[in-house]
């Protein structure tokens, strides 16, 4: 009787138990979600907590690497680069790129004016050696530019002022345009370099008369450009001119003058810009018309003339007559010789009579050299 009375009560202990491990079980999991819940919600807010930092990490050392490239300014300073001289520019993208100029006068910057010597060879540079004691010690103050044969391949040691200073070159030859070609291929390689000023047209034979303090002077300081430019009656003058070139040009506009010219940037830029008179000597100048003697003088006096001094900065002596002018030997090389030539008299920016009118002279030979290198300090006073 005993055992049977016990039997509901232990049943129901077990319900009892097994109710409460439910209730527990229950509970458990409720805690375990609510603790879950609870982790990840904390867990996302420290996530994103630490993205929002490194992003403002990312920015401000994006912000201190801009500042680091602000200190180092670039300004015009990619404009103002030079080119290299050896470039592939054809001919046309050479005048077209040189013949840009900014219409603000004034420059921006610390403009340091540099004259452009270029020289319009065969070959070699013979007075090279006369050259390198005329530039010593001036670096920053002129620009060389060299125009020869293509076929020529000698090279000049590294030490020269000539070395890297050829411009890419095509064949010329006496008289015809492709001389003017070449000319207009200097002025506008050397016009790429925005400090060049002014521009002075030589030859393989020509020399200073002057150290180079002097002829930088003279030159920056003008107020002219210096091309020869007259009328001649005659087979060698006005008949050399082509009914053909009008309406264009006109007899009575028809120039001649030396080919050895210096220019101040302004006219170099209308020659290199000119589109309208030089192809009519392309055309029309042949044979017995030399383009490089008739079509600067020809553009100057039907445009610039009141900007021109009508004479040109480079003795020659056409005394003996013939196509070319006198060269000089050896033997003709004396002091006295050079003193002449540089105490010609001419007027200088408009005013009386300055006691130098050329600054350079042509045609020296080769053999010239020694006594040329002989007497500079002295009488051209360069230094030693």
């Amino acid at each position: 009787m005993k055992t049977q009375n016990q039997l509901p009560i232990t049943i129901s202990n077990k319900l009892f138990h097994s109710s409460f491990q439910f209730i527990n079980l229950i509970c458990f999991i409720f805690l375990f979600f609510i603790f879950g819940l609870s982790f990840g919600v904390l867990l996302s807010v420290n996530f994103k907590n630490f993205n929002f930092n490194l992003q403002l990490t990312h920015s401000a050392a994006d912000n201190v690497a801009w500042q680091l490239q602000a200190t180092e300014r670039v300004g015009l300073r990619d404009f103002l680069k030079v080119p290299e001289l050896m470039h592939d520019m054809s001919d046309e993208e050479l005048l077209w790129r040189a013949s840009m100029a900014p219409k603000v006068s004034e420059f921006p910057y610390e403009r340091r004016p540099k004259v452009a010597f270029m020289f319009l060879t065969k070959w070699s540079l013979p007075m090279a050696p006369l050259w390198e004691k005329f530039f010593k010690g001036h670096d920053g103050l002129y620009s060389i530019y060299v125009h020869t044969n293509p076929a020529f391949n000698e090279t000049e040691s590294k030490e020269s002022v000539f070395y890297g200073r050829r411009i890419p070159s095509q064949e010329v030859a006496w008289g015809k345009a492709n001389m003017v070609e070449a000319e207009r291929r200097l002025l506008a390689n050397a016009l790429l370099d925005i400090s060049n000023e002014r521009f002075v047209l030589l030859s393989e034979a020509c020399i200073p008369l002057f150290n180079f303090q002097t002829i930088y002077s003279y030159l920056i300081n003008s107020t002219k450009s210096h091309i020869e430019m007259y009328d001649l009656p005659g087979p060698v003058g006005r008949g050399r001119y082509s009914a053909r070139m009008s309406p264009q040009i006109k007899l009575h506009q028809w120039r001649k003058g030396s080919q050895w010219f210096e220019v101040n940037r302004e006219l170099a830029l209308e020659i290199v810009s000119d589109g309208k008179y030089f192809p009519v000597f392309q055309q029309h100048c042949k044979n017995s018309c030399y383009a490089d003697e008739h079509y600067l003088p020809t553009l100057v006096n039907l445009k610039f003339g009141a900007k021109n001094a009508n004479r040109s900065l480079t003795w020659v002596d056409w005394s003996r007559g013939g196509p070319h002018p006198s060269k000089f030997l050896r033997p003709g090389v004396t002091v006295e010789f050079l003193e002449k030539m540089r105490n010609e008299t001419c007027e200088y920016n408009g005013r009386g009579s300055s006691n130098a009118c050329f600054m350079f002279a042509r045609k020296f030979t080769p053999n010239a050299l020694d006594r040329l290198l002989r007497f500079a300090p002295k009488v051209m006073h360069f230094k030693k």
